[in-house]
């Protein structure tokens, strides 16, 4: 398969469909809207049954095969906002609680978009390692405790304490909904192993891609209603929200490769490091950065990052993988 039908075959798949008639629904300002509840729900479900399935597997492959790669993952996630803070900072001109915002979001990650990879390299019949789903859970805390780090030291005043801030990035940044279901599952994943994937099958494989598709559906509606906020976030951060991604996305690749992954799960931590947080990162910058501006932060992951990864970027990714492993 060729580049261009690659990404034909990404645009036409149920997943990406759905996020369309999402955003349809918002532009035509339909009065299509999910429940809380429903949304919540729905949420919870996708990060339980990708963190167990990514446990099964770490059981299956052994840890051996996974320690390195996803301590390469946890170090990526962290180094992330601290290159693309200054450049929020200075070359974008924003505030430091803003740049610091934005910086966490880009170095946590987004389990939608990684699920749509997935999906994607199936269609196209690119095999994975099935343990990359580690690589998403350890990849969220430190980007979001190295964003607000960075937001307290640019916003301190002389002689004002920021210990209380931090602890409570931390524990939202560990014990946050996200993060706590991902790993939890995960640990609960392995050491059930295989067997026990084989009691939940019904539940978490079965109806896996129509809850996705229903997820996305309302991940459309919301991005739709985003849209207006671009005039607000101007260029430098419409072109931020595509560039950084491909950067980054390359990157991870490339450490895939160096940390022994084959081509598809290289691909995939090059989709992880591309992503952008809008379910962890939101949360824990909410309490722990207040001051920052949730147009910036949100319309930039939310309304530019992820329809740019789901649609565009996912394909150049594993493009960018197939001519480093050629």
């Amino acid at each position: 398969m060729d580049f261009f039908e690659a990404i034909r075959a990404n645009l036409l798949s149920p997943a990406v469909l759905f996020f369309v008639l999402g955003l349809i629904a918002a532009l035509t300002k339909s009065d299509l809207k999910f429940p809380e509840p429903l949304y919540v729900g729905l949420t919870i479900y996708l990060l339980v049954a990708i963190g167990f399935k990514g446990g099964v597997a770490i059981a299956e492959g052994g840890i051996a095969k996974v320690w390195l790669p996803a301590l390469a993952a946890m170090a990526l996630g962290a180094l992330i906002p601290l290159w693309t803070y200054p450049l929020l900072r200075f070359g974008g001109k924003l505030p430091a609680v803003d740049a610091a915002a934005i910086a966490a979001h880009y170095g946590s990650v987004s389990a939608v978009t990684f699920i749509a990879a997935t999906n994607y390299l199936k269609v196209v019949n690119q095999p994975f390692e099935s343990y990359t789903t580690a690589f998403l859970a350890v990849m969220e805390s430190p980007a979001i405790l190295i964003g607000v780090v960075l937001g307290k030291l640019g916003t301190k005043k002389p002689g004002e304490s920021s210990g209380v801030s931090l602890g409570r990035a931390m524990h939202e940044a560990i014990f946050g909904r996200s993060i706590f279901l991902l790993v939890g599952t995960l640990v609960v994943g392995a050491l059930c192993g295989e067997a026990g994937m084989k009691k939940v099958e019904p539940f978490f494989v079965t109806p896996f891609q129509g809850v996705l598709a229903l997820f996305l559906l309302e991940m459309g509606i919301v991005a739709g209603r985003r849209l207006e906020d671009l005039k607000k976030v101007g260029a430098f951060l419409l072109a931020f929200g595509v560039v950084v991604p491909l950067i980054n996305g390359a990157l991870g690749v490339c450490l895939g490769k160096l940390t022994g992954l084959g081509l598809g799960g290289a691909t995939l931590m090059g989709v992880l490091s591309a992503s952008a947080s809008y379910i962890a990162a939101p949360a824990a910058i909410r309490t722990s950065l207040p001051d920052a501006n949730p147009t910036l932060y949100l319309t930039s992951s939310l309304a530019i990052t992820f329809p740019f990864n789901i649609t565009l970027g996912i394909p150049i990714y594993l493009e960018i993988a197939r001519r480093l492993y050629s």
